[in-house]
């Protein structure tokens, strides 16, 4: 099966630049390409997690928490590709030019009266600055809008979810079916708390107290991603030190940073703290 290293289509806070380090852990910890094993992506997102857990351990049932509705944006990527060619055509204004408002209206009329499937999500990377979200397609147009149409097409991607199992749960609910079990992994990517959550399925979906749920109910193996913008490794530091909490799950655990960066001036560290034993 072919492994892709970054998502058909995009998607806020994909974690392809943590694949060099995501992939070594899986295969240091888990034998057998995975025989025996079940691996739960709760926050799936982009998908891209499960992906690659499947195709690293292709033996592992891998289950995709497809939340945010990402296998119908794939499901449509033809018109995804329509559309980006005819906006690309509309557009006479340099890459990461601000576009003129008559060039804007122009686009809007098309991509109303567009005969297919629209990816907001999608024109929000094509049309926002670095960084910015949308919560809908009301919130995009009336947003001041840049020239960064995707340069290369979209090719069909059919087979980036071949082998995992999908599911759309709210993560209250598929956590306690599987934490704790025997064999079974958990990859925790959830949105970063008090950061923008525009882009989700429901902005509302992942706060502190949801947060706090999720802390208390989760156990080893897991993998979890987050950022210092959600103050992760300061609340691990404060509950193991202090000993509050469901504290003992991050006892022994171990971390890599990376510095990512939404745009020109503003720049964050993003962590991946696992623990198998």
């Amino acid at each position: 099966m072919k492994t892709y290293k970054k998502v058909p289509l995009p998607f806020i806070g994909q974690k392809r630049n943590f694949l060099k380090h995501f992939i070594p852990v899986l295969q240091q910890n888990i034998p057998n390409n995975g025989a025996g094993w079940t691996i739960v992506d709760v926050f799936g997102g982009s998908g891209l997690l499960a992906h690659i857990a499947k195709r690293t351990l292709p033996q592992a049932r891998v289950i995709y928490n497809d939340f945010d509705n990402y296998a119908q944006r794939l499901h449509h990527n033809a018109a995804t590709e329509r559309l980006r060619q005819k906006c690309q055509a509309m557009v006479s204004e340099r890459k990461n030019q601000r576009l003129t408002p008559a060039t804007q209206s122009r686009l809007i009329a098309e991509i109303e009266t567009f005969n297919g499937f629209v990816d907001v999500q999608t024109l929000a990377s094509w049309f926002l600055f670095s960084g910015k979200q949308a919560k809908d397609w009301t919130d995009l147009k009336s947003k001041t809008w840049w020239n960064g149409i995707a340069q290369s097409p979209y090719a069909e991607a059919d087979d980036y979810l071949d082998g995992l199992e999908i599911r759309q749960q709210c993560f209250t609910e598929l956590l306690p079916e599987f934490a704790g079990q025997p064999n079974t992994l958990l990859l925790l990517d959830p949105p970063y708390v008090s950061t923008a959550q525009g882009a989700y399925a429901n902005e509302q979906y992942f706060g502190m107290v949801q947060f706090l749920q999720l802390a208390d109910k989760m156990k080893p193996p897991f993998v979890f991603f987050s950022s210092t913008k959600s103050e992760l490794p300061a609340y691990v530091d404060y509950v193991c030190r202090e000993q509050v909490g469901n504290w003992q799950v991050w006892e022994g655990c171990q971390k890599v940073a990376i510095k990512a960066r939404l745009n020109y001036n503003a720049a964050y560290e993003d962590n991946m703290v696992w623990r198998f034993d």
